[in-house]
């Protein structure tokens, strides 16, 4: 049975600078059985409702401002899977969750740029399922219960976020070496109650994990943490690390 992933997918420019996260990210497509289809929650598709991508071939979205030319010139032609969309529609009807096809919807940075590096192939079909983000953790989490059993039939299901995520604190030219204590204590204790399995303490984590507001103003990059949560098992680390002094890098599985 495949896993679920949280990646963190930093800047849209890992897709050109991979740094440390790209070689972490094709190390663990290697090690994994190839997916027949891939369903993904990002931080860059926030909605009111839920929503699940219908489209046959998404276009890739350069959805940021400011970065090289060569990065907008980047594609990620992916084919969709309207009957896996609709499949995972009514699983989240199952559920009691109303939830409803985009059938536009394209690709975001979210998806596109991780899925460049494991996959690079584009071959694999993907679906993207929206963030209600003022819904909060406990909803991600049932989500990822929702689709859990996808994991059997081949599919891979991908939280892409960030395990710290405050823009307005980053050193641009800092080495991977810089960590920001704050930075560093908030995704340590994240870690730590994921380790314990503690859902409770992770559904509260603005009021209980240190620096949890300064890590995340709004936490919308965090949310995808607990879709994968939900919808896997054991909890493993595959990476660590930090760019910029205060951009978290992790990437975690759930088997």
């Amino acid at each position: 049975m495949l896993p679920s992933l949280f990646i963190s997918h930093g800047s849209p420019m890992l897709a050109l600078q991979p740094g440390a996260s790209g070689p972490a990210l094709q190390r663990l497509a290697e090690q994994l059985p190839r997916p027949k289809a891939i369903v993904v929650v990002s931080a860059h598709w926030e909605s009111e409702e839920l929503l699940v991508s219908g489209s046959a071939a998404p276009e890739t979205w350069h959805d940021f401002g400011g970065f090289p030319r060569e990065l907008f010139a980047v594609q990620y032609p992916a084919p969709g899977n309207p009957q896996l969309a609709s499949e995972v529609v009514a699983l989240l009807h199952a559920d009691g969750l109303n939830a409803s096809i985009d059938e536009r919807r394209p690709f975001d940075h979210g998806t596109w740029v991780p899925l460049s590096l494991m996959y690079p192939a584009a071959d694999i079909p993907v679906v993207q399922v929206s963030l209600p983000s003022r819904m909060g953790p406990a909803l991600q989490t049932r989500i990822g219960h929702a689709l859990a059993g996808l994991r059997s039939q081949g599919v891979l299901l991908i939280g892409s976020g960030s395990i710290t995520h405050n823009l307005g604190e980053l050193d641009w030219h800092a080495g991977p070496e810089s960590i920001e204590p704050w930075a560093r204590e908030f995704r340590d204790w994240v870690v730590d109650k994921l380790a314990a399995n503690d859902e409770a303490a992770l559904h509260d984590y603005r009021r209980q994990a240190p620096y949890a507001v300064r890590s995340h103003p709004s936490d919308e990059h965090l949310l995808p943490l607990f879709f994968a949560r939900g919808a896997g098992g054991t909890f493993g680390v595959a990476h660590q690390g930090f760019t910029m002094g205060a951009l978290g890098m992790d990437i975690y599985r759930f088997d």
